[in-house]
């Protein structure tokens, strides 16, 4: 698989794919701003009325569960379904899952309904969607929900091979440290900087621009998420050094974090890329 995170990256920008992106009022506009800086041009539909329409148009479908209503969830899975009869892909981004019993019912209708290309979600979000509960404080993990060195890594590679036997799709496990599960293939992405979970739309970003990376993956999931996680996490990394040496805050991330995503190459990304496979 060596080269692919830089081929993929580059192609983004010759091809520039039309992502759907149905997201949050929260980061919509994080969510179009980053497609466009690295490549790839946004469109946000959210209406019964278009988004077949809509999406028939596009290269790939992104849902993120942010701020859901009933009327959204309707126009979720008629695009989902749309993009499943068209073989585009479909990123889901159950975001806070299991806060709710509205929430884990509209996750439960898009699971049995649409078929997805890849689910990304932090621990407690992935957790939920395999147990069918949860309790959760906003969208973020709680302290001992985060994936890192210090957590039962196999019990969480366990728990998202679950996932994975359920649905089909790729699942990405994010933290510290994020996971990639397809099959028995494991893979962990250690890109990124602490800043990067201090700032609102970094996960949803993330879902954004594996929309981008699917696109043109075809059909390769498993590239698209890695190159996804690996193109955030080193532009992530890149942003928080110069804030730090700096000595600026995270409204300065923020804007170098997009910053470097709109210059990123492919070549820089195969330098400074840190995927490992662990199985």
């Amino acid at each position: 698989m060596d080269g692919f995170t830089g081929r993929l990256t580059d192609q983004i920008r010759k091809d520039s794919p039309l992502v759907h992106c149905m997201t949050n009022y929260v980061t919509a506009n994080d969510c179009a701003n980053v497609l466009l800086a690295c490549g790839a041009s946004p469109i946000m539909a959210d209406d019964e009325e278009e988004v077949r329409e809509i999406t028939s148009l596009c290269d790939a479908l992104v849902l993120n569960l942010g701020t859901p209503s009933v009327k959204k969830l309707n126009a979720m899975l008629l695009a989902g379904k749309k993009a499943g009869e068209m073989g585009i892909p479909v990123i889901f981004d159950p975001v806070g899952a299991g806060a709710s019993s509205f929430r884990r019912s509209g996750v439960k209708k898009l699971l049995e309904e649409v078929r997805f290309s890849i689910i990304k979600g932090n621990v407690s979000e992935i957790k939920a969607l395999v147990s069918g509960f949860g309790a959760e404080k906003g969208v973020d993990a709680s302290n001992q929900d985060k994936l890192d060195e210090k957590t039962n890594l196999e019990s969480l590679i366990q728990l998202s091979q679950i996932l994975w036997e359920r649905t089909g799709s790729v699942v990405v496990m994010t933290g510290v440290n994020d996971l990639v599960v397809s099959g028995k293939s494991v893979w962990m992405v250690k890109n990124g900087h602490s800043m990067m979970g201090r700032i609102t739309g970094s996960g949803c970003m993330l879902s954004a621009l594996m929309g981008a990376y699917s696109s043109i993956a075809k059909g390769e999931m498993e590239k698209a998420a890695l190159a996804a996680l690996a193109a955030e996490g080193v532009c992530g990394q890149k942003a928080g050094q110069k804030a730090e040496k700096r000595q600026e805050g995270t409204g300065s991330f923020r804007v170098y974090f997009m910053d470097e995503i709109s210059r990123m190459s492919g070549a820089e990304l195969e330098k400074e890329k840190t995927i490992i496979r662990l199985r």
